[in-house]
């Protein structure tokens, strides 16, 4: 039997642009996704600190060192730029593996910079 768990967060990014003008999905800095071990295409569920919205899109990788945090297609008319959202993905994992199942959680400035991971 496999059960979900949180695989990795990317913990109060601020939303840097909305797009509605896009087929879809949320860019994403990729040195953020590099530290949060996430991936591009990979399904991701979007919690918005500010407006309490929670909903699911796939990754597209922003350029390295930008900071962008953008929610593209109907997702943009979720948040608002200034919001903060976690960003999480999660894992199915048989209970053996779940025994031994850390995380990666990374924490971010208002600036969308890591302080801590």
């Amino acid at each position: 039997m496999y059960t979900e768990f949180l695989s990795s967060k990317i913990h109060r990014a601020t939303v840097t642009d909305a797009n509605l003008n896009y087929v879809g999905s949320i860019t994403i800095d990729e040195d953020l996704l590099r530290a949060a071990k996430m991936q591009e295409w990979q399904k991701v569920e979007i919690l918005d600190v500010n407006n309490g919205e929670r909903f699911q899109t796939y990754i597209i990788k922003g350029k390295s060192g930008s900071g962008e945090i953008c929610l593209n297609g109907a997702a943009a008319r979720k948040v608002q730029p200034g919001d903060k959202v976690i960003i999480v993905t999660y894992a199915s994992l048989t209970p053996d593996e779940a025994k031994n199942h850390k995380p990666t959680i990374v924490i971010v400035d208002d600036d969308n910079k890591i302080v801590n991971q």
